[in-house]
């Protein structure tokens, strides 16, 4: 009887854990996109983009952002930002390890 208990309590456990939004690798929601932090991540994934790319954009707002601890954190910013007149949504993955003081922009692509 006491080993089904505690298995029923280790089931319970595991499946609280799996249901939980801050379970390890999952993305969490940031809280505050206008944060400067954030801020700091969304002009790094348009500078670095505008670099690889050739492109002009400059940062409008961001949207909304996830994050995922990693070995660091990535950051899933959704932003808009304008090239030119135009105005148009991207989805920026940025890779952050701030105690070594590294970004890289991992993945970037137009919404549609």
């Amino acid at each position: 009887m006491r080993h089904q208990c505690l298995l029923l309590v280790s089931l319970v456990l595991v499946s609280y854990a799996a249901r939980s939004e801050s379970a390890l690798g999952g993305w969490s929601p940031i809280k505050d996109v206008n944060d400067s932090h954030v801020a700091e991540i969304a002009n790094y994934a348009l500078s670095e983009y505008d670099k690889r790319s050739g492109a002009k954009l400059t940062l409008v707002k961001v949207v909304k952002g996830e994050t995922q601890v990693v070995s660091g954190t990535n950051y899933r910013l959704v932003l808009k930002a304008k090239d030119g007149s135009a105005t148009a949504s991207y989805e920026a993955i940025v890779w952050e390890k701030p105690w070594l003081h590294f970004m890289n922009l991992t993945s970037f692509k137009p919404l549609h």
